[in-house]
C-alpha cells in the first residue's frame, strides 16, 4: 500500500474492517502517511482456497483426496502439489468438458497426480536378438542414468542403448530415474559393470515389445 501523494509506503493503519464471501476476504484500510500525513483509503481482496478433487497415484495404489488451492492460481502438466502426504506432481488435469495440459482451479474438475515420496518406476528391457526380457524396477529419482552405461541384472550384463523419457527418446546422454519411462538394453560379453540393478527389480515378466 502506497500514498497516493507522495508514493510512500510507509503507513499508519488508522482503522481496518474486513469482510467476508465464499469466494473471497476484504480488507478496507484507512491509513495515513508517515511521509507526507495524507490521510487515504485502500482495499486489498484476496481469493479463498477451494478444495479440488485430487486422485494420488502411487504405482499401482490411487488414493482420492483433496486439495485447497486458489481459484485464480493456473495449474498445468507437471507442476508440483504439496499435500498432507507430500509432493505430488501433476500428469493429468481434467475441467468441466475434457482433459487438457493447463486450467484455473475454479474450472478444474479432478487432477491427477503422482507421489514424488516414492521411488522412481520404470521399465527396463533386454533385447536377446529379437526376444525381450522386460522387468520393472523402483529406482531412487535422483539418479541418472546415461546411455552406454554397463550394468547388471540378475545374470546378465547390459549395456543401455535408448533411454525412453516422458517426452522424448534419447540414444545419447543422459536422465534421471524421476523421468524416465523404460530403459532399453542389450546383452555383452563383460565381467564388469558399472552398477548392479538385481535389487531394484519389482517383479519380472517375460513379454514381446
Amino acid at each position: 500500500m502506497k500514498c497516493p501523494i507522495c508514493g510512500s509506503s510507509e503507513v499508519r493503519v488508522l482503522k481496518s474492517k474486513e469482510t467476508s464471501s465464499r469466494s473471497k476476504k476484504i480488507n478496507d484500510y484507512l491509513l495515513k502517511c508517515k511521509e507526507c500525513d495524507h490521510v487515504f483509503k485502500d482495499r486489498v481482496t484476496q481469493s479463498k482456497p477451494i478444495p479440488c478433487r485430487l486422485i494420488v497415484s502411487e504405482n499401482e495404489k490411487s488414493t482420492k483426496t483433496t486439495v485447497d488451492l486458489y481459484p485464480d492460481e493456473k495449474l498445468k502438466i507437471g507442476d508440483v502439489l504439496l499435500i498432507d502426504k507430500g509432493q505430488v506432481k501433476i500428469n493429468s488435469i481434467e475441467n468441466k468438458e475434457k482433459r487438457v495440459n493447463s486450467e484455473l482451479v475454479s474450472e478444474i474438475k479432478t487432477i491427477w497426480a503422482s507421489s514424488l515420496e516414492i521411488p522412481a518406476r520404470l521399465g527396463l528391457s533386454i533385447d536377446f536378438h529379437g526376444k525381450v526380457k522386460s522387468y520393472k524396477l523402483d529406482i531412487n529419482r535422483d539418479f541418472e542414468i546415461n546411455t552406454n552405461d554397463i550394468i547388471k541384472i540378475e545374470n546378465f550384463i547390459l549395456k543401455v542403448h535408448i533411454i525412453k523419457t516422458e517426452n522424448k527418446k534419447i540414444t545419447s546422454g543422459s536422465a534421471k530415474a524421476d523421468v524416465i519411462k523404460r530403459i532399453y538394453t542389450k546383452t555383452i560379453n563383460l565381467k564388469t559393470y558399472d552398477y548392479d540393478l538385481t535389487d531394484n527389480i519389482v517383479k519380472i515378466k517375460s513379454d514381446d515389445i
